[in-house]
């Protein structure tokens, strides 16, 4: 999608708003002992409360509201009678329409006290994404996106997981750019149009580089095994750079 008038910023803020409080109220409501499903449930309830609609069911027929994958899950997670527990590291990917207008925002959360090396892991994950929302603006190389990520997962000796990009958004969960690469790549010569409304999510691992699915058809696990996190935001294209969507509110 690309923004064109200012009803179409508030109608993608509005649903930007919703994910990114969704997210954040089932992360402030997780603790151990509690399943998957418990934590969707609330993910859910928000949503309807607000009018929004699931995208991933709504879109591909997932088995559930929310993504929340544990641990070994990387992505796509279906939420079931897995108990979460102390040390775990939950993936949220929270995403929904409302009003025609889609967004999609995610975020890897520690549970108590984790290993500190899987803390630093969280902490760079974040740094990755805000790295790669920092080179999206009117005219810049989508390319740029990814140059910028792999470069600063090399300098601390981390890997990415090469087959789960970003991608276009706003009037479906998946529309044009349909792949943008959170690594580096070459001969990718597009360039991002002022109003594009895009994710940026890079998969941080230390070690992993593939996503492969499991036997349920939709969980993805690393491999090689390793720890992966992933950070998302929903942001638009502008002359002064992105303006992030997915903010809570």
């Amino acid at each position: 999608m690309t923004i064109t008038k200012q009803a179409e910023l508030d109608g993608l803020k509005e649903i930007g708003r919703i994910v990114a409080n969704t997210m954040r109220a089932m992360a402030q409501s997780m603790e151990p002992g509690m399943t998957t499903r418990e934590l969707d449930g609330i993910g859910k309830a928000l949503l309807e409360r607000e009018g929004a609609v699931s995208a991933p069911q709504s879109s591909y027929g997932f088995p559930g509201t929310t993504c929340i994958s544990v641990n070994e899950e990387i992505a796509h997670g279906i939420p079931g009678e897995r108990v979460i527990a102390r040390g775990d590291l939950v993936n949220i990917d929270v995403s929904a329409s409302k009003n025609g207008y889609f967004a999609d925002t995610g975020a890897t959360y520690r549970v108590a006290q984790v290993d500190p090396s899987l803390e630093r892991l969280c902490r760079d994950g974040k740094r990755a994404m805000q790295i790669g929302i920092a080179k999206v603006g009117s005219d810049k190389p989508l390319a740029g996106i990814g140059k910028a990520i792999g470069r600063f997962a090399s300098q601390r000796n981390y890997t990415l997981i090469r087959n789960l990009a970003s991608h276009g958004v706003g009037r479906s969960l998946h529309e044009y750019p349909e792949e943008i690469a959170t690594w580096p790549t070459r001969g990718d010569k597009r360039r991002i149009n002022k109003g594009l409304v895009l994710t940026v999510e890079p998969f941080l691992s230390k070690g992993g580089v593939w996503a492969a699915e499991g036997e349920d058809g939709w969980t993805l696990y690393s491999e090689p095994s390793a720890p992966v996190v992933q950070y998302e935001h929903t942001v638009v294209a502008t002359d002064r750079g992105a303006v992030v969507v997915t903010l809570p509110g």
